[in-house]
């Protein structure tokens, strides 16, 4: 139950491979379960569905989070997060290409605990995941699990 999974909400696959990719050369070994979309995203955290024979204590470190999902978007996905006496303090990163002011603005409004813009360039993007990966893994003390 002590294992730092992460979570990688995110429907591109081949956002999901490059993230993969750039976890496994930072030498970033964690255990990554990856939802496709917003639904599968909730129903993974509160072990529901799909997802119902998971041991719905053992929850992620942290959630990289992907704005723009097919059948709930990641807004709605944070919001449900943070309603959930469960999940409320999970770490969420918010992963995006998106530039938009107002996705900055509600991604913090909703409980965010970061925001980040995906660059464009692989190495500058190794980098991102390797910082967040020391953050989030290594010097991050997350919160203590709560029963809901």
């Amino acid at each position: 139950m002590n294992e730092k999974i992460i979570l990688l909400i995110e429907d591109n696959p081949d956002d999901v491979d490059l993230t993969l990719r750039a976890l496994k050369q930072n030498n970033i070994l964690n255990k990554v379960v990856v939802a496709r979309d917003g639904v599968e995203a909730i129903e993974y955290l509160t072990a529901t569905g799909s997802f119902s024979n998971r041991n719905p204590d053992a929850l992620p470190v942290v959630v990289l989070l992907d704005l723009k999902l097919p059948r709930m978007d990641g807004m709605e996905v944070l919001k449900a997060i943070r309603e959930n006496e469960k999940t409320k303090l999970l770490p969420v990163v918010i992963l995006t290409s998106s530039k938009e002011e107002r996705d900055l603005i509600n991604g913090y409004e909703l409980g965010a605990n970061s925001y980040i813009r995906k660059p464009v360039d692989f190495k500058q993007f190794i980098e991102a995941v390797r910082l967040l990966g020391l953050y989030w893994l290594i010097w991050n003390e997350p919160a203590p699990a709560r029963n809901a």
